[in-house]
């Protein structure tokens, strides 16, 4: 039977509730398709990031 992988942060523990995952959807000036960007966004600046 297969493994299943889990996925772990390491350091702080704290430091990371504080974190979002944002994934926001960009067109590319090169190509005009879509591309997707992830970044870990702290959540009080969730608003400045898609505001960008």
């Amino acid at each position: 039977m297969a493994k299943k992988a889990v996925a772990t942060f390491s350091g702080d523990k704290s430091a990371l509730r504080n974190v979002v995952k944002c994934i926001k959807m960009v067109k590319s000036e090169r190509t005009g398709a879509y591309q997707f960007q992830e970044e870990f966004v702290p959540t009080d600046g969730v608003a400045d990031y898609f505001k960008n």
